[in-house]
């Protein structure tokens, strides 16, 4: 597998299910305006500055806008780090809550992985919801994520105080429906 460490474009990637595309300005109200709902907000955090809530989704460039039949469903961004003895990437993903509990977030992580995995060269991934995430700690070990450690204090919640992460990792041949027979474990094309 060679990998492709050219300046990110982000491809837009599809499966039956899910489809993950390039987040363009058109869907930033839409997605902060889902930062603020129940269901996101309690592990997203408060609102205070709207404009920074959107450069925050920008992600530099390394966002997807997640759908589900044509609909913006919600957001997945990651990150690379690409110093050669630590290479690796980490994602971060929310759904509007009329897309949670079908399974729609692990079929945009698995998608994600896949690209990351495939096209982008990595062989870890890491992900680390809030401890009291608990649907977000299932869905992300149904995909093949594992529990690694506890980060103590790690982000500031809605209620302002400091709660703990769990710090979740997967090695690509751990990634879940993975068919490591393909070679590039993208799928279809974003």
């Amino acid at each position: 597998m060679s990998a492709d460490r050219s300046p990110l474009a982000v491809p837009t990637l599809r499966d039956e299910r899910v489809a993950l595309r390039p987040l363009d300005e058109q869907d930033l109200d839409e997605l902060t305006a889902v930062v603020d709902q129940p269901g996101v907000r309690e592990w997203w955090g408060q609102l205070d500055d709207r404009e920074r809530t959107r450069e925050d989704l920008r992600h530099d460039g390394a966002a997807f806008a997640v759908q589900v039949d044509g609909e913006l469903a919600g957001w997945l961004g990651f990150h690379e780090e690409n110093e050669p003895d630590y290479r690796h990437a980490s994602i971060d993903i929310f759904l509007a809550p009329p897309f949670q509990d079908r399974g729609l977030g692990p079929a945009a992580l698995v998608l994600a992985a896949r690209w990351l995995i495939g096209h982008r060269g990595h062989h870890r991934l890491t992900i680390d919801p809030a401890c009291g995430n608990e649907r977000a700690i299932r869905a992300y070990a149904g995909v093949g994520f594992r529990p690694v450690g506890v980060m103590r204090r790690y982000e500031r919640g809605v209620d302002r105080s400091w709660h703990d992460n769990l710090l979740m990792d997967m090695l690509a041949e751990e990634l879940t429906g993975r068919d490591s027979s393909s070679g590039d474990g993208a799928g279809a094309s974003r």
